[in-house]
C-alpha cells in the first residue's frame, strides 16, 4: 500500500513539474540593436510590445519570399503595440542590406548582425530565415526556423497583444 502512494505522489510531483515547465516560457537574451540610420534599441527596451525577431539575408531566396509577408504582418500588427526587428546576418555584406532595405522602404527596425552575437544569444541562430516572437514581458513564444505559419503566427499576435 505504502508503494502505491508513494508512486502516485511521484506522479503529481512530475506533473506538477511538467506543467510548471510549460507555463515558464524562455526569455529573451538581453541584446542591443542599432538599426540602419543609427538608432539603437534592446529587448528591454521592447517591453510591453510583442515583438518579433527576424533573422534573415539577402543572399536567402526564403528570406525574400516570405520578406512581403512580415511586412504585411508588421503593418496590420504596429498600430497596435507590435514590432518588428530584422537582424540581418554576419555574413550578409552591408551595402546589400541598406540597398535593399532602401529600395522596398521596410517599415521595422533593421539591423545589421556584423558580429554574430545576436544571432548566438538567441540560440546560435544558423538558418535563415529564423525568427522568435517574443510576448509582452519578454519571453520567448514560439521560435520558426523557416518561413512562419503567417494564420498561425497572426494568432499568436493577437493573442498576446491582448493579454
Amino acid at each position: 500500500m505504502k508503494k502505491w502512494i508513494l508512486a502516485l505522489v511521484g506522479i503529481a510531483v512530475l506533473a506538477i513539474v511538467a506543467y510548471l515547465a510549460l507555463l515558464n516560457k524562455p526569455q529573451a537574451p538581453q541584446v542591443h540593436y542599432t538599426n540602419l540610420s543609427g538608432q539603437t534599441a534592446s529587448t528591454d527596451s521592447l517591453k510591453g510590445k510583442v515583438v518579433l525577431v527576424n533573422f534573415w539575408a539577402t543572399s536567402c531566396s526564403g528570406c525574400m519570399a516570405e520578406m512581403p509577408k512580415l511586412r504585411a504582418t508588421h503593418e496590420k500588427y504596429a498600430p497596435q503595440g507590435y514590432e518588428t526587428v530584422a537582424v540581418a546576418m554576419s555574413y550578409d555584406p552591408p551595402n546589400y542590406v541598406q540597398t535593399y532595405v532602401k529600395d522596398t522602404a521596410l517599415p521595422f527596425f533593421v539591423t545589421l548582425d556584423s558580429s554574430g552575437s545576436i544571432a548566438k544569444a538567441f540560440g546560435e541562430v544558423q538558418l535563415t530565415p529564423t525568427s522568435v516572437l517574443i510576448d509582452k514581458q519578454g519571453n520567448i513564444i514560439k521560435r520558426y526556423v523557416g518561413e512562419p505559419d503567417f494564420t498561425e503566427l497572426h494568432q499568436l499576435i493577437e493573442q498576446n497583444l491582448k493579454a
